[in-house]
């Protein structure tokens, strides 16, 4: 169960962290600036997670072989995601609406991208989920 659950409450833990400091980005800072040392940061926390998690070290030039296309868009998506966070706090948008207004939308968009592109069932539990989601659209507006 623990197996189950820890991957979840690492996403959540690392959204909240991630957000406060999407929200907390100094003014003065080009946030594409900014994000090279976010990459940098990454990039060595990722370096050094690999060698410390991996229990047969084939090397990481041969592990990059098999990539396909999928972690040069993902770096793309991380890029657009990470400024559009910043420059949506720069915007002026609260921390408590902007995430739930993008998580909304977000997953309406999930429900049919899981449907078409990988033949997941729409559900009345994901139809209402999105009805709940519009009304708390709504009521944010308000």
């Amino acid at each position: 169960m623990v197996a189950y659950i820890w991957p979840i409450a690492l996403v959540v833990l690392s959204n909240l962290i991630y957000n406060i400091c999407a929200k907390s980005f100094p003014s003065g800072i080009n946030p594409f600036a900014a994000l090279t040392i976010t990459y940098l940061v990454a990039a060595v926390a990722s370096f050094v997670m690999y060698y410390s998690t991996k229990e047969e070290r084939s090397g990481l030039l041969l592990e990059y072989a098999k990539a396909n296309w999928v972690p040069y868009v993902f770096g793309l998506c991380l890029v657009g995601l990470e400024s559009g966070f910043i420059f949506v706090y720069k915007a002026g948008w609260p921390i408590s609406s902007a995430y739930i207004i993008i998580a909304a939308i977000l997953s309406a968009l999930l429900i049919l991208v899981g449907f078409i592109l990988y033949k997941e069932p729409i559900s009345w539990n994901k139809i209402l989920g999105i009805a709940i989601c519009i009304l708390g659209l709504w009521f944010i507006q308000k």
